[in-house]
């Protein structure tokens, strides 16, 4: 069970609107749903063009490979929850329900933030999701965008000649 009367939903000085805590509330405490109509991920996809929005914005919870909740219309408040790199909250996910999380205490009054981990194509250079999806956090270890990084491309290399010595 979720208690909306912990949050209360004003402007942030992230993002638009954020929530913060109504009250103190305790780690690993359950804060809130994210809530919406499930919609398939196709329907979802057919939301919005990230490349062609002016800017990223949307109340889309993918709950994994087939279905969404999209807060748009019938949403709680948690849809206003933002993005920061290193975050109060997370995000559980149990039988496509998505709640809120605290990961540590957080006192009344403080904007509540999560990670969204944007999951996107492998196509993308850390530079394209920097300016698809930017990030505002400013957290000192801000990674600058709201999505996962790209996967670094290996490179095949001989060993050095400091790594033969060591392996000797």
């Amino acid at each position: 069970m979720t208690d909306s009367s912990a949050v209360v939903v004003r402007r942030s000085k992230i993002q638009g609107r954020g929530v913060y805590a109504a009250r103190n509330l305790a780690e690993g405490e359950r804060i809130i749903e994210y809530t919406g109509k499930l919609i398939t991920s196709a329907q979802a996809d057919a939301v919005g063009d990230d490349e062609q929005m002016r800017r990223h914005h949307t109340f889309l919870f993918a709950v994994d490979d087939k279905w969404v909740v999209d807060a748009t219309d019938e949403g709680s408040e948690a849809r206003y929850i933002n993005h920061s790199c290193d975050p109060n909250c997370e995000s559980v996910i149990v039988r496509r329900r998505v709640y809120i999380h605290a990961l540590r205490p957080i006192a009344e009054g403080e904007e509540l933030v999560y990670d969204y981990w944007y999951i996107t194509d492998g196509d993308y250079t850390l530079a394209d999701l920097q300016r698809i999806y930017p990030c505002r956090c400013k957290s000192p270890i801000c990674r600058g965008t709201l999505a996962r990084p790209p996967p670094q491309r290996s490179r095949r290399v001989g060993r050095d000649k400091a790594t033969v010595m060591r392996a000797r």
